[in-house]
């Protein structure tokens, strides 16, 4: 449940980015600038140096003609009338007649005092003699006039020259923006990364595409004796964090070879012109430095295409572009010069960079499937130190949807809980509450909620886990729990998946709406009132049932006709109608009539099991937490289904053999407004669900939570919080898997067999928190 006025956004698949199984986007970087320099410092940086210690010189220069030709300010100046006044008291010892003024020299003073010179006063000269002063006259000297000249306009000019000539000589393409118009590129080589293929996990195609280029830069005759070239540009495309810059490098570690990386926004600066420029001398320097490896990352910065409908018109950045575009197309690719670009919005790239001849290869770089992630789980935990209860298999099956990051970040916390709780070693406890930690936040214990409040999430909760443990097409419950989340849920129920899926039939994604609506019935039901809890649940049961409608072709109204849109696939983009208003006013009247029915479903599943929901929703407020098999143990005491004998007798010939899956109680019968019957009507076979962005589903185990807060869960869970559990049992259920094979391929389906889990994982999800608004 969720605190009431907090709004929250509609959940899709888990994306929060990292590598695809590597160690983030590693290397030190120690570059080696533009002019190849040794000792990895900048080129750059000498000439910054010696511009630095010529501007000290011109300051300290100017100072000392300052200073010369101030040089008179320490002589004070007086009037006239004040002279002949020290004149007549006979203080004046002697007179220094110059061009322009007299220098007065006191016989009790240091200090020389001028004042300016009277012209018309003829008798100065004979009076001062009189009274015995020494009169001197200054013979004009043309060569200080020239020095003064000189040092007051052919010396700051010469200098100013000077500068300019050295600024000019060092700024290259550049103008007078020095080093704008050479390229930021940073140079690496292969003792620098450090990287290789062995640091990149769970992309295995993505790493046999790259390992041809690698094989090429290493046997070039190889490839060049039966006629081929070298693919000039690789384009690796997936969603943030599924390690495309970390291939990059591995490729340039195995390939021993320069690899120069940068992000498109390097190109463009305040100047126009600067892109262009930075383009040509990138290429020149990969051309010195061939072979070698250039690596653009978000690529679409620049290459977005020149149509008006993705934002063309940006002179800049379309300068920039024919520019990279001239520059694939220019250079040899007998020389060895490999372009890597790396994006997530591969729809608004330009159609020119993406044709045959600029980027020949697209490589998809997607989340990891299950062994992905194990081998994933294991690259990250290295370093860590693991005792013998961790099962990386149980956390991979709990983390359905997530890519590199997210689980390096999982053990990261789970090493931080362990130091936490005092322990050198990391348990299976410790990582199965890292990943609820990252999904919800730690506990709130010190959040204090009334006894109704309690009582209204403990059956909001329960409402949840007993529609989807009546349900046949619902997942296991593992856990339930009403203590508050620092994130903002005020209690959740964790389910778990049977296995990885790939598809999702209608009637399973009819059951999971039922599911979300359950916590709302289970409130109307028990306490004849209704509260802002359900708010997160209603926003995701509505896009589900919308996505049904105009996505997934399973409305009975519509068909399978194509409604609506998806944009931005790897960046989980919203789904945007292609229909007639009038049609979309239709799909609000079919969306609402869906949503309408499952309500009364799980109004009719919990009314039938209302002595299992007090139950139950009694023993949670007790203890606040409650396992998977305590929920189904108290559900099998208050409806009389006994224990599964596996649990009574504990057998260990028992425990060896194969577990009957208990047979479940046929669901007690629905009644359905007839106003909501219309079209009602389903076939009995199963059919595919299509992808699920934006439609409140993704790979994440999914669950509930109070104020609806989805989360993830795991499955066959080693703690005692994700413990193996059993469903209740019901005839129309199949006793055992060999059966439910039979009806799959009865069906023509055989069950997920022929599955391509590379194009569809990570499509067809259930629940996550990444776009979550707590």
């Amino acid at each position: 449940m969720k605190k009431s006025g907090r709004k929250r956004k509609n959940v899709s698949d888990y994306d929060r980015g990292g590598s695809g199984g590597g160690r983030g986007d590693g290397g030190r970087g120690n570059g080696r600038g533009n002019d190849n320099s040794g000792g990895g410092e900048p080129g750059g940086q000498q000439p910054r140096q010696n511009l630095f210690i010529l501007l000290i010189a011109a300051l300290i220069t100017l100072a000392a003609i300052s200073w010369f030709m101030q040089g008179n300010t320490q002589k004070q100046e007086i009037t006239y009338s004040k002279f002949l006044e020290y004149v007549e008291e006979g203080k004046v010892e002697e007179v220094e007649i110059q061009s322009d003024r007299l220098e007065i020299h006191l016989r009790d003073s240091q200090a020389v005092q001028y004042t300016g010179k009277a012209e018309d006063d003829t008798t100065l000269t004979a009076r001062l003699q009189s009274k015995g002063i020494t009169v001197e006259a200054d013979i004009p000297d043309s060569s200080g006039y020239l020095l003064s000249i000189l040092l007051s306009y052919v010396v700051p000019i010469a200098l100013m020259w000077f500068l300019l000539r050295f600024l000019f000589t060092r700024m290259g393409s550049g103008g007078l923006m020095g080093n704008v118009g050479k390229t930021t590129a940073k140079e690496y080589v292969q003792k620098d990364t450090g990287i290789t293929f062995k640091d990149v996990a769970g992309e295995d195609e993505a790493k046999e595409s790259l390992q041809e280029v690698v094989d090429f830069l290493h046997n070039p005759q190889r490839y060049a004796g039966i006629g081929a070239k070298l693919p000039k540009g690789a384009l690796l495309v997936g969603p943030p964090g599924t390690g495309k810059t970390l291939l990059a490098k591995a490729v340039a570690g195995e390939a021993h070879v320069p690899f120069f990386s940068l992000t498109g926004s390097d190109f463009i600066e305040l100047y126009v012109g600067v892109g262009a420029s930075r383009v040509r001398d990138l290429f020149k320097e990969a051309t010195k430095n061939a072979p070698c490896i250039i690596f653009i990352d978000e690529i679409d910065a620049i290459g977005r295409s020149r149509d008006s409908r993705f934002g063309g018109g940006n002179e800049e950045r379309e300068q920039t572009l024919n520019q990279l575009l001239s520059e694939m197309d220019g250079f040899d690719t007998s020389k060895g010069i490999l372009v890597i670009g790396a994006t997530n919005r591969p729809e608004i790239l330009d159609k020119a960079l993406l044709r045959p001849g600029r980027f020949d290869r697209r490589i998809i770089v997607d989340r990891p499937d299950l062994k992905g992630r194990v081998a994933i789980l294991k690259v990250h935990a290295k370093g860590v130190h693991m005792d013998e209860t961790v099962d990386f298999n149980e956390i991979a099956l709990a983390t359905s949807g997530a890519v590199g990051s997210d689980l390096a970040n999982m053990i990261n916390e789970a090493a931080i809980n362990a130091v936490k709780k005092g322990r050198d070693r990391v348990n299976q406890k410790d990582l199965f509450e890292a990943v609820e930690q990252v999904l919800v936040g730690k506990e709130k214990k010190d959040r204090i909620m009334s006894k109704e409040e309690r009582r209204i999430v403990s059956y909001h909760e329960c409402g949840h886990a007993l529609v989807a443990a009546v349900q046949k097409n619902s997942e296991p419950v593992q856990k339930i729990t009403i203590v508050p989340r620092t994130m903002g849920a005020l209690g959740y129920v964790m389910q778990v998946p049977e296995e990885e899926k790939y598809l999702n039939s209608k009637d399973e994604l009819h059951d999971m709406i039922v599911g979300l609506l359950g916590g709302r019935a289970a409130e109307e039901l028990k306490f004849h009132s209704i509260t802002t809890g359900a708010s997160n649940d209603i926003e995701r049961a509505t896009a589900l049932a919308r996505n049904m409608v105009t996505q997934y072709g399973m409305s009975d109204r519509f068909g399978v006709m194509g409604l609506a849109t998806v944009e931005s696939q790897y960046l989980e983009g919203r789904a945007v109608l292609n229909c007639s208003d009038t049609t979309a006013a239709a799909v609000d009247e079919e969306v609402r009539r869906m949503l309408e029915e499952c309500y009364v479903q799980a109004k009719a599943i919990l009314a039938d099991n209302m002595d299992a929901l007090d139950k139950i929703a009694g023993f949670l407020i007790e203890k606040e937490t409650i396992t998977g098999k305590e929920f189904m143990k108290l559900y099998r005491e208050a409806k009389g289904i006994p224990e599964p004998e596996e649990e009574k007798t504990g057998d260990p010939a028992q425990e060896a053999a194969p577990a009957a899956v208990p047979e479940k109680p046929a669901p007690a019968p629905i009644v359905v407004d007839p106003s909501l019957q219309k079209g009602q009507e389903k076939a009995e076979e199963e059919k595919p669900g299509g992808p699920s962005d934006g439609s409140g589903t993704s790979d994440w185990s999914r669950a509930y939570t109070s104020f609806g807060a989805p989360l993830g869960g795991t499955e066959k869970e080693a703690d005692p919080f994700h413990q193996e559990i059993e469903r209740p049992a019901d005839p129309a259920r199949p006793g055992d898997g060999d059966s439910q094979n039979a009806e799959d391929d009865a069906a023509g389906t055989g069950g997920q067999e022929g599955t391509d889990a590379d194009s569809v994982k990570g499509k067809y999800s259930r629940i996550s928190l990444d776009d979550l608004d707590l």
